[in-house]
């Protein structure tokens, strides 16, 4: 990466220190503070590079300022930014259709981040159960799997098992039903006459990228039409070419009813979240009763559809399919070796350290000052999740780095 040297007037420990007493304390970021980036890597302040092994939680998925999606915006700002959903814009059509063919569905709802996603499937969900299934009104129910993440708002963290997420936000939104993730047995013993959907993650992220056995989502699918209720993928994280599919529910030839989609569909530039369902599901939303002001905004439009025509190519879906080989392999060399275990679909990883080596959060640590950032999540456990444009060299630099940590710590 050739850039030029930082503007900041002030050193990476200023900037922390000034930071304190003037922003919520609702992270707890490594002490890194990012300047610039291109690729794969980014640098601090002082001109330190670091490769980016986190990607913005999936957002990077393609990299750092990609060119592509980096002219798109440029040329939109260029002529139109923003007339809110009382108009139309000459975007918005190109981005819904093309995103509506990659996925396979019919129409779409754009919001802006994955957790305005989630809530305006939950809100579909309900009123899809009243007006199509004939749900006595205020009694829908929606199924949900333990240790999800659909994100922060009153309503999701109301069906969080996580007490960080839960505690002290009470009173609770009512109308969840949690089960155990990867248990068919007791997804189907919650649903009755009163489930408007099934809300799962096809790989629980946060969780430390927890994947289900073989069989669990196709198990979905055929129990939520026979049961008749809707199966919502919450693909935030897992979509848009992470597994090496475009979507980790085409690992089991799934098609759910509604797809969560965000994160990466913003190209790393702006927020661009998505519901992608069925047309009979979608319209049952009518003019006044869901809305967004910058949902589908014409900037969030073109770089969506610059973002789907990257896609399209299938170019990043086979990186990510065969440098998950790599990723793999690195891994497994690692097992008995510090790493206890690890969880892998294409470029992504949850990776369980020996608690004796050190926390997610120590390792994370010690791997920044090798000039590799992942992040914590749970315990000991750490998530791998580099932009899809990472090199081989590039990624084994990284597993590189991991070893020497887990081995001085050991």
């Amino acid at each position: 990466m050739t850039v030029a040297p930082s503007r900041s007037l002030r050193s990476s420990a200023e900037l922390i220190s000034a930071e304190e007493p003037v922003l919520a304390h609702n992270y707890h970021p490594l002490p890194v503070v990012v300047a610039r980036a291109e690729g794969a890597w980014v640098e601090d302040v002082e001109g330190r590079r670091y490769l980016d092994m986190l990607a913005g939680y999936s957002a990077l998925n393609f990299g750092h300022r990609h060119p592509a999606l980096i002219e798109a915006a440029h040329r939109q700002l260029d002529q139109l930014t923003l007339t809110s959903r009382a108009f139309h814009n000459d975007r918005l059509a190109q981005f819904a259709e093309s995103l509506a063919e990659l996925t396979g569905l019919d129409m779409v709802l754009p919001m802006n981040t994955g957790a305005e996603a989630v809530e305006s499937a939950i809100k579909v969900a309900r009123k899809w159960a009243y007006e199509v299934k004939g749900v006595a009104p205020d009694h829908a129910t929606i199924v949900v799997a333990a240790d999800n993440f659909h994100g922060r708002t009153t309503t999701i963290v109301s069906f969080s098992t996580d007490e960080t997420a839960r505690a002290g936000f009470g009173p609770f939104t009512p109308g969840f039903r949690v089960v155990p993730y990867n248990d068919l047995a007791a997804l189907e013993a919650a649903i009755d006459e009163t489930t408007a959907a099934v809300l799962i993650e096809p790989i629980q992220g946060e969780a430390g990228v927890v994947i289900p056995d073989d069989g669990y989502l196709r198990g979905i699918r055929e129990l939520t039409r026979r049961t008749g209720c809707l199966f919502i993928a919450d693909e935030i994280q897992s979509g848009l070419g992470r597994t090496g599919r475009t979507l980790a529910v085409e690992h089991e030839d799934v098609v759910p009813d509604m797809l969560l989609l965000g994160k990466a569909l913003g190209g790393g530039i702006v927020p661009v979240s998505a519901v992608v369902a069925r047309r009979d599901v979608l319209q049952v939303l009518r003019p006044g009763e869901h809305g967004s002001t910058f949902g589908g905004n014409p900037l969030s439009a073109a770089v969506g559809s610059a973002v789907v025509e990257l896609l399209e190519t299938g170019e990043y879906q086979r990186r990510a399919a065969e440098l998950g080989i790599v990723l793999r392999g690195g891994l497994d060399a690692l097992v008995g070796k510090g790493v206890q275990g690890f969880r892998a679909r294409g470029l992504w990883a949850g990776v369980d350290i020996d608690p004796a080596i050190g926390t997610g959060r120590d390792i994370s640590e010690r791997l920044m000052r090798e000039g590799v950032l992942v992040k914590d999540t749970h315990g000991s456990t750490i998530r791998l999740a580099p932009p899809l444009t990472i090199t081989g060299e590039e990624l084994r630099t990284a597993l590189g780095s991991l070893e020497k940590v887990l081995t001085e710590g050991a």
